[in-house]
């Protein structure tokens, strides 16, 4: 066991006005299994690049560990993948290699083929044993869910929960859950870090933020009954002040001492009302600075004049001559969320794009009705480039509602003036979110829509789904999504 310590970190990018981290200090111990969460564009992937020396910062950062980072770059992927481990730990001992792939139920087999003809949740899997086969390594895994299935992601959390001393990034909960002992957040104004699970994490969170919420108005309340009580008093003050230089009642002069004294009295309270304002004021500013405020989102869903928008009867997909999925059939009818599932290769996305009108080499019947506007969200981001207003032209959407859902999805009015190409991988799936929110379809059509999305947006678009009813065929490897939203299940075998 041994530590990392981070003092007075401070970093920006270089030509930006706004520090990603200003004077955060923490330490991490090296055992600890560690899930990395914060909104998206907070700085979850920077900080890691400052552990591996990628940027100039000031403040400090030591440890006794060396890192390592994953998705390790693999340069030459059309070698073996045994050369490409070798490349990643030259002294590795064949046997431990071994135990590590059997874990993960990879065969010996794809040692031996090119690393590009793995599957993505293969190669997911020889790298992370690879880096975990490095001692007095600490390694920093950053979004390793994204290519796995529902069952890649369990056997992979398991396998991570067997391990120690890592920082993972990831927002799914389930798989969180899975693996982690602490948790370590990016919230607006600080860092913290919290021993437990992603879901004891969420809900302590959630009982300081209504705590002090609650707090907020029972002080915003405070100070208006003693801003209330300070102007009476000293409105009496003055009254009883003025009484100094009045006329006789009765025949009597004014006693002027004790006229003085009571006024005085009255200045007394007034100043410990004051002091007792800027008690309360001051304990008012420390709440509510890292509470995430979301709003609700809305989807302008079309009614089709048929109840039955798409079938698929018997239908078989084909990649060359294999095929990858067969005789699989069902209905979208309106009002139905339905969830597409099956392991990596089974003709998921490819289905989706049959239904969308590709060409795609099939048998069966598949039936879409007439005039049915659809609207897609796709895997891939790395088309995004330009500006926003240009993509809300370029897509005949309208361009302030766009920019209104991708406001209450967390983008500050600063991202609306960069180049999308240089947006974080969660915000570049939210354009896409936000573009198929602002378009009028009778049909969603949503293939990993959660990919790199932070965990509040994604409890945000489950709520959106839930109130307003849209019909979605969507494909999702968040458990808990899957649970919430769906309600119907198609499994491709």
């Amino acid at each position: 066991m041994s530590l990392i310590n981070v003092r007075n970190l401070t970093f920006a990018y270089e030509g930006s006005y706004d520090n990603v981290f200003e004077n955060v200090s923490f330490q991490i111990d090296t055992d600890w299994k560690l899930g990395f969460t914060g909104r998206n564009g907070r700085g979850k992937t920077t900080f890691l690049n400052l552990l591996l020396g990628k940027f100039d910062y000031s403040g400090h950062i030591s440890s006794n560990v060396d890192f390592d980072y994953f998705p390790y770059p693999v340069k030459n992927k059309e070698d073996n993948t045994l050369d490409i481990i070798g490349e990643i730990y030259p002294d590795y001992v064949h046997w431990e290699l071994m135990r590590e792939l059997n874990l993960l139920e990879v065969e010996e087999d794809a040692l031996y083929r090119p690393f590009e003809s793995l599957s993505n949740g293969e190669q997911t899997k020889v790298l992370l044993a690879a880096l975990f086969l490095k001692e007095n390594n600490f390694l920093l895994i950053d979004e390793p869910t994204n290519h796995l299935d529902r069952k890649a992601r369990e056997l992979v959390g398991e396998y991570l929960n067997s391990k120690k001393g890592f920082i993972l990034v990831s927002h799914d909960r389930a798989f969180l859950d899975r693996c982690i002992d602490h948790v370590l957040s990016i919230n607006k104004t600080n860092i913290e870090i919290q021993q437990g699970t992603f879901s004891s994490w969420m809900e302590n969170k959630q009982r300081q933020d209504n705590y002090e919420l609650a707090e907020n108005d029972k002080l915003r309340k405070d100070i208006k009954r003693l801003n209330e009580a300070a102007a009476r008093t000293s409105h009496w003050s003055d009254e009883v002040e003025k009484t100094k230089n009045g006329t006789r009642n009765s025949g009597l002069r004014v006693d002027r001492g004790f006229v003085s004294h009571k006024a005085a009295k009255m200045m007394k309270r007034s100043k410990s009302l004051e002091n007792r304002q800027q008690a309360a004021a001051e304990e008012k500013s420390k709440l509510l600075k890292n509470i995430d405020t979301t709003e609700s989102l809305k989807i302008a869903q079309l009614t089709y004049h048929k109840q039955k928008l798409v079938e698929v009867e018997r239908v078989s997909i084909f990649y060359g001559d294999k095929k990858v999925c067969e005789d699989v059939s069902f209905s979208i009818e309106q009002g139905d969320r339905i969830a597409l599932s099956g392991r990596n290769g089974a003709g998921k996305s490819s289905l989706l794009k049959l239904i969308l009108g590709e060409e795609i080499r099939h048998t069966g019947t598949l039936r879409v009705g007439s005039q049915l506007r659809i609207s897609y969200v796709s895997q891939d981001t790395s088309h995004l480039r330009g500006s926003l207003t240009d993509y809300a032209r370029e897509h005949e959407i309208d361009e302030s509602l766009f920019k209104a859902i991708l406001r209450k999805l967390d983008f500050s009015r600063v991202q609306f003036e960069k180049d999308m190409s240089d947006f974080s991988g969660g915000q570049k799936k939210k354009v896409l979110i936000a573009r198929s929110l602002s378009e009028k379809a009778h049909l969603y059509i949503w293939d990993e829509p959660l990919n790199f999305i932070d965990v509040i947006s994604r409890m945000q678009i489950e709520e959106l789904l839930l109130e307003h009813e849209p019909t979605i065929l969507f494909v999702e490897h968040d458990l808990e999504f899957h649970q919430s939203v769906a309600t119907k299940f198609v499994e491709l075998s």
